[in-house]
């Protein structure tokens, strides 16, 4: 079963240190996935399995709203460009989808093995 608050809790963690993170680009952002799935995997406790499944929560939890922040700022830069900024922005949908997609499956493969790490040190 999941324990949905350890998964929250694990996801506000990761982003709290990712905000921290924007000042060491790319490590701060790795750093706060792996804390943010361990917080995650260690709160959920039950093992290996369980503490993978909450961090892997956690963590595309983060990478899905990553992801649509993503393309929230893309589309408002459209719209501020005007019809040049639509077309262009509208031709490169695409590739922001696959951007948000790749964003999550990165942020949610590294909190699901701080996860299980986090369950094993609890028990």
């Amino acid at each position: 079963m999941t324990d949905w608050r350890a998964v929250f809790v694990g996801f506000l963690v990761a982003t709290v240190f990712g905000i921290i993170g924007l000042v060491v680009p790319g490590i701060g952002q790795l750093a706060a996935g792996l804390i943010g799935g361990f917080v995650a995997g260690y709160m959920a406790g039950g093992g290996l399995g369980s503490g993978f499944w909450h961090g892997l929560l956690a963590g595309s939890l983060g990478g899905i709203i990553g992801g649509l922040l993503v393309g929230v700022a893309v589309g408002l830069a459209g719209i501020a460009l005007g019809p040049l900024g639509g077309a262009i922005t509208g031709a490169a949908g695409l590739g922001i989808f696959a951007l948000a997609v790749a964003i999550s499956f990165l942020m949610a493969l590294e909190s699901a093995v701080a996860g299980a790490v986090g369950a094993a040190v609890r028990t």
